[in-house]
């Protein structure tokens, strides 16, 4: 015996008898209400067409929640330009920076965090010359991060047309970052991300001293930026 579905109508072989079926779409209730007007053994008191039928309106409800969220996620919010001025100075066991090395790691996580295009990412004042390795490696960020428009914003300031973007700082993303950085991502996620606007911040990041094996960078959020400021640069 089989039976087929349609968008209209269904048929029953065993006894020729045809019904009206609504759109399955209509969800559960819908279903459950067409399919008792077949008069068939083949109704919803059959329980493994009863779970078939329940679970395809369940996926189309958890379907629709996903896009709605997904919708949410990139919804457009007004915000402003707020400027930070930070001096970074790493500490960590296992990499060791020169001080251009370090301001260039930073500026590509302030760039795939969301910083406006045009910040500056300078090596400190470091007892080693350019391009060797220092111990207290130190660099000078100048950096905007976009702020929610309300009435914390500066007097004056110009409305930005801001996004929420999904973020993932992980090996290679953005380009060129790796397990030896995983302390740097830890001690951008403690000091500097918090002069972004984030949300749904989720850090799995583990950093195991002295040694690359057994390091993990997993951070994940939601940052407010604009599409200018976005993607490219980082990579």
């Amino acid at each position: 015996m089989s039976i087929q579905y349609f968008s209209k109508d269904c048929a029953v072989n065993a006894d020729k008898r045809r019904c009206v079926m609504l759109d399955w779409v209509h969800y559960a209730g819908a279903l459950e209400k067409a399919m008792k007007n077949c008069r068939s053994r083949f109704t919803l008191e059959h329980p493994p067409l009863r779970a078939l039928l329940l679970g395809l309106a369940g996926a189309l409800l958890v379907s629709s929640a996903a896009l709605a969220d997904d919708a949410s996620a990139s919804a457009a919010a007004p915000g402003s330009w707020q400027t930070h001025k930070y001096s970074f100075q790493f500490l960590g066991f296992t990499s060791t920076y020169s001080c251009d090395g370090l301001a260039d790691k930073l500026k590509k996580l302030l760039v795939a965090a969301g910083a406006r295009a045009d910040l500056k990412s300078q090596p400190g004042a470091c007892a080693s010359g350019f391009g060797r390795p220092d111990k207290f490696a130190r660099a000078e960020l100048t950096f905007s991060t976009l702020a929610p428009l309300d009435g914390a914003a500066a007097a004056g300031s110009k409305p930005v047309k801001g996004t929420w973007r999904s973020v993932t700082f992980a090996r290679n993303s953005p380009r060129d970052l790796q397990l030896g950085d995983c302390e740097l991502v830890e001690q951008f996620q403690q000091q500097v991300l918090p002069m972004f606007t984030t949300r749904n911040v989720v850090s799995n990041t583990t950093c195991v001293p002295h040694q690359e094996s057994g390091s993990i960078i997993d951070l994940k959020f939601d940052s407010l930026t604009t599409i200018a400021a976005a993607p490219g640069a980082a990579h």
